[in-house]
């Protein structure tokens, strides 16, 4: 049974930081692409970051440039976000991501996050208030 769980989601200060997790399992996971995707109250879901089967291969959307930072364990079978200098946009629920390679293939390089991805967490909420 695949499965990807978030967790690290909270209240936080502008400014300040927090790291989210994710554990994968049920997959081959060393062969996939891992994302972060956010959604906010009232807007539709985005890519944030991705990080691709040999972790060589890094996206950043313009919005989180030079202050996110995605990871992978593939040992642990764990992605992670480092989220700093957090600010009240940045307020969503964040999911965790996995997309596999084509046929014939076994690395993933980030796709098109605009595009489906083939497993999603259910997400962990992050809320920047004062």
């Amino acid at each position: 049974q695949v499965q990807l769980v978030e967790s690290g989601g909270d209240l936080v200060q502008p400014g300040g930081s927090l790291r989210l997790s994710c554990a994968a399992s049920g997959f081959t996971y060393d062969q996939y692409a891992l994302a972060w995707y956010r959604q906010a109250p009232g807007k539709e879901r985005e890519g944030v970051s991705c990080i691709s089967s040999s972790g060589l291969d890094i996206w950043y959307d313009d919005s989180v440039k030079g202050r996110f930072t995605i990871s992978r364990d593939n040992a642990k079978k764990m992605v992670y976000l480092q989220m700093n200098s957090l600010n009240t946009e940045d307020t969503a629920v964040y999911y965790c991501a996995a997309d596999g390679p084509p046929p014939g293939y076994s690395e993933r390089l980030c796709p098109d996050l605009s595009f489906g991805m083939d497993y999603w967490g259910r997400g962990t909420p992050v809320t920047v208030s004062s």
